[in-house]
């Protein structure tokens, strides 16, 4: 092991709050896997790979970080059979700009391709297709994860209790070292999409409740500040992949180019954030009147459909140097007041967020801390600092919680530990798989101590926040 172990200050991609720990990077799975099993094993660590979990996650004060980055390698790829398998460190921009020219994108993709493979299995990530096809953890023919006692093979079928736990179990039922992943055949490096304004909430819930079985994905943008007979407004976008007789004929004799653009980047860190009340109700106003009322048809490259906010390197520093938290919670069916009752609540608090995003779910999937269940799903980003802050969103757990539904945990800095059980019913199943892989409490994270994820080693230094 030539990697060096290193002090490090981390935070995940919201910027706060910030903990320090020792970092060290894998340079292949058996120098992981030596990691966990070996004499640093006395040490709780977790893994690490892009820092887009937007909470604590990926931190561990006192313990140690594996950057799995280091573990970028495809192993395998069946073109024909449509699937691939990868280390847990292969983000899914190195897999798309691999497989796209090659007819073949992931079955399920989350809003930025700057995400390891690992962390998507880790998160039981979604996409705008779950309505159709489940999240991550359905698509995978098998993986393999490191543990204290040792490497296993899982799959649905072999150590399916260990395969459930880890998907969604946010690292802290082993760490990932490779997987198999089934691919989605396409045509186009496009997608047909057809735009749309909805003039409240219930407009909006109506026309995607509506479009069950003809778009493969669909999301719709949310004006968080508009309030009254406004609240809700929004604007909706549906696609399906474009096959090559949708392309016009200039644009056939290379259907499956890549295009990925150059984002432009936030050189620095503004001292104040730049996503204040006022230009976050302008921006709004901006976005919604700007969106046609309605279109059809429009084609569009993939990374501006599925990865809108990966053109602007570094956006999270707009918030500035308090950063943010990102407040997503679903709802089942039934429960559609709650998502107003949410948004009624921000608007008026006028907590500013121009990134709000609305989707429909699909069925629960198998993984017992899995975040999605068949029903609604809101997004928001909340700036950080601003007084009464973290009583809102205490509030806000409790009426989500009452309704049945549950915030991410690959998004949450903030959730108390009581409101666990509660928002997962299916906790029991997850503690009791946790503790015959790792009785020692091995795998522990910032997120795990502050929400009590079962059994966790203290550290020895103290968690400090960025001032």
């Amino acid at each position: 092991m030539s990697a060096p172990f290193r002090r490090e200050l981390l935070t995940g991609w919201g910027r706060a709050p910030a903990s320090a720990a020792t970092v060290v990077r894998p340079e292949s799975a058996s120098d992981l896997a030596d990691l966990v099993a070996g004499e640093r094993g006395t040490l709780p660590m977790v893994a690490r790979g892009l820092g887009r979990s937007y909470g604590d996650a990926a931190q561990c004060a006192g313990g140690l970080v594996l950057d799995c980055t280091g573990l970028n390698h495809v192993l395998d790829l069946d073109i024909r059979g449509a699937r691939v398998r990868a280390e847990a460190g292969v983000s899914f921009d190195e897999l798309l700009r691999l497989l796209v020219p090659r007819g073949l994108f992931p079955p399920v993709t989350p809003g930025t391709r700057f995400v390891t493979l690992g962390g998507a299995i880790a998160s039981d990530i979604h996409g705008k297709n779950h309505h159709l096809d489940g999240t991550i953890s359905r698509h995978l023919d098998s993986f393999r994860i490191a543990t204290p006692s040792g490497p296993i093979e899982c799959s649905p079928e072999q150590r399916g209790d260990v395969f459930s736990a880890t998907c969604g179990g946010m690292g802290l039922t082993g760490i990932v070292l490779e997987a198999v992943l089934r691919l989605l055949p396409i045509e186009t490096s496009t997608v047909l999409v057809d735009t749309e304004r909805a003039g409240d909430l219930d407009a909006c819930m109506t026309r995607l409740s509506e479009d069950e079985g003809t778009h493969k994905y669909s999301v719709a943008w949310v004006d968080g500040r508009a309030g009254g007979r406004h609240l809700g407004r929004s604007v909706l976008t549906r696609a399906n992949h474009a096959v090559l007789s949708d392309l016009p004929a200039n644009a056939q004799h290379d259907p499956l180019q890549l295009n990925l653009g150059r984002p432009l980047r936030v050189p620095v860190t503004p001292p104040l954030s730049l996503l204040t009340s006022g230009t976050v109700a302008a921006f709004n106003e901006m976005w919604y009147r700007r969106a046609p009322r309605h279109r059809t048809g429009e084609l569009v490259p993939l990374a501006r459909f599925f990865y809108p906010l990966d053109g602007i390197g570094g956006w999270n520093l707009l918030y500035g140097p308090r950063g943010f938290t990102q407040y997503q919670f679903v709802v089942p069916l039934g429960a559609e007041a709650t998502v107003r009752v949410v948004l009624e609540r921000l608007s008026r608090a006028r907590a500013a967020s121009f990134l709000a995003v609305l989707k429909r779910f699909g069925s629960e999937g198998s993984g017992h801390l899995s975040f999605p269940t068949e029903g609604w799903t809101l997004a928001l980003d909340v700036p950080l600092g601003s007084p009464g802050l973290a009583a809102l969103l205490d509030g806000l757990d409790e009426v989500v919680a009452s309704a049945g539904g549950r915030v991410y945990l690959a998004k949450d800095g903030r959730v108390r530990p009581e409101m666990l059980a509660s928002m997962y019913p299916r906790l029991a199943n997850w503690l009791e798989v946790r503790e015959s892989v790792d009785p020692d409490g091995v795998f522990s994270s910032d997120l795990a101590r502050r929400v009590g994820l079962g059994r966790a080693r203290r550290p020895s230094t103290p968690k400090v926040r960025r001032s």
